[in-house]
């Protein structure tokens, strides 16, 4: 039950990838607002993932679990029911909030339902296969409802899901808290969202490339909200967050892979869903289902991750997780173009596979190190690394590849003048849409300039991401210690 509702919240990450261009000419939002309806969620959700590990660990993890997603089935009716980006965009944030109060509550359920170490890492083994599987599976379950029903049923869905759930969990589900609970620090809680929000702003104006000096100020203010958050955190003899769990090497290792690793793998699921469905025209469900190696690669290496770590230490495995994601990001971009379907398919299993390994090996690492009355900050630390990362790399990697997308469009000569010129220069759907409306040789010029535009912005993406996955295995061989072994089960 609890991998089904985990099931549910992962997927909403990356479900409206496919949904996009129907949402777009039915809602037609603008650019920017497209990027914030499919990044507000992780973001919002990543932001109050620190605060409600502590509020699970405090009021009780049952009662947060099943309170967050009773919001989160009313915040579907609201996002299914929008009429505009608004509407839309408000709906993601209260899915964000209920996502917040469900996910880090499973991992602490688990730690409190496991208590045997070797069933523990294997039940994390499949918590992490069914996180990785919702991220990969959105697109493949969207894609069928939105061709099928249109792009609200991919928010319809929630609902009967979360009915059942919610009854399953009132009757399956012990309740299990903090023996001995403190207050809650409310001015961190504040300290932590509002700076983390701050960066996100910051973030997405300088990957934009139009940082001004407000955007700056914002960038600036979020810095010392999270230097001030720390700093309450180091004197409070209860914490929110134990960010003293950070000086353990091994422990801010996993928390910096599982961040990078969904960043990258995130960013290019929401990348590759535009690509099938505008430059080789897949209906949202054919593209959805190209999606699918990502999915069943990412099962394989959670899965096989708890066994591997019995025999082998953790920086080995997360270091050959996330080397053979830099493998298919690495084989993205030196395909040629047009790139064929083939060299996707290969560059998802990969990233399904490395990503599988290594998020595995992480979580285990950051269960291990944290006591048991304070499973929901692992819950809280892990899933804060998984959706930030998620939303970051939308935010980052997806205005990097608009930007580069953009910057191509503006060198080509295309037959358009005004209002046009400039919605054609602003996205991949944008400049179908115009394609379409203009229609004759005009309008093929201007869909194969997009096309080729997509792609090869596509590949300076990749190449970027290259690089984050060489960095992040550089500083995973540093930080983790040679012979450490995760057993999940400390």
């Amino acid at each position: 039950m609890l991998c089904a509702s985990l099931l549910l919240v992962a997927m909403d990450a990356t479900i409206l990838n496919i949904a996009l261009p129907s949402l777009i000419d039915d809602l037609q939002p603008s650019g920017r607002a497209q990027l914030w309806i499919i990044d507000i969620y992780g973001l919002v959700l990543g932001g109050l993932l620190v605060t409600a590990g502590a509020l699970s660990d405090r009021w009780g993890r049952k009662l947060l679990f099943l309170v967050g997603f009773v919001l989160f089935g009313v915040a579907s009716v609201v996002a299914a029911t929008a009429g505009s980006s608004e509407q839309l965009i408000a709906g993601r944030v209260l899915l964000g909030v209920g996502g917040a109060m469900v996910m880090p509550s499973t991992l602490s359920l688990i730690r409190h339902t496991f208590t045997d170490a070797r069933e523990r890492a294997m039940a994390i083994g499949i918590w992490a296969a069914v996180a990785g599987a919702g991220a990969s599976v959105g697109p493949l379950i969207g894609g069928f409802l939105v061709e099928r029903y249109g792009w609200s049923a991919a928010f319809w869905v929630n609902v009967p899901v979360v009915v059942v759930t919610v009854v399953c969990g009132v009757v399956l589900l012990r309740e299990s808290r903090d023996p001995h609970p403190a207050g809650i620090d409310w001015a961190g809680a504040v300290l932590s969202v509002v700076g983390i929000v701050c960066l996100a702003w910051g973030i997405k104006r300088v990957a934009k490339g139009s940082l001004g000096l407000d955007d700056l100020a914002v960038l600036a203010l979020g810095g010392l909200l999270i230097g001030v958050f720390v700093r309450r955190q180091l004197r409070l003899e209860d914490p929110l967050l134990d960010v003293r769990l950070f000086a353990n090497r091994a422990f801010s290792a996993a928390a910096l892979v599982i961040f990078m690793a969904m960043l990258a793998i995130g960013a290019a699921l929401y990348l590759v869903a535009l690509w099938l469905q505008y430059v080789h025209g897949y209906t949202p469900f054919e593209a959805g289902l190209r999606t699918v190696p990502a999915a069943l690669a990412g099962l394989v290496g959670a899965l096989a991750a708890p066994r591997l770590m019995r025999r082998f230490e953790v920086r080995g495995l997360v270091a050959t997780g996330l080397g053979v994601m830099g493998a298919g990001f690495a084989l993205l971009a030196l395909a040629p173009t047009p790139t064929p379907y083939a060299v996707i398919a290969v560059m998802l299993g990969c990233l399904g596979f490395g990503d599988g390994l290594a998020i595995t090996s992480a979580t285990s690492v950051l269960v291990s190190a944290v006591p048991a009355h304070r499973g929901g900050q692992a819950g809280a630390v892990s899933e804060s690394s998984y959706e930030m990362g998620v939303g970051f790399g939308v935010a980052l990697l997806g205005t990097i590849h608009a930007a580069v997308f953009t910057r191509r469009m503006i060198g080509t000569d295309l037959p358009l003048e005004g209002r046009e010129l400039g919605i054609a220069r602003g996205s991949v759907g944008g400049a179908e849409h115009i394609g379409r409306q203009v229609g004759g040789e005009r309008g093929r010029v201007v869909v194969d300039a997009a096309e080729r535009a997509f792609e090869g912005a596509l590949a300076t993406t990749a190449y970027v991401s290259v690089g984050i996955v060489f960095a992040v295995t550089v500083l995973t061989a540093w930080l983790v210690p040679r012979g450490f072994k995760a057993t999940a089960g400390h």
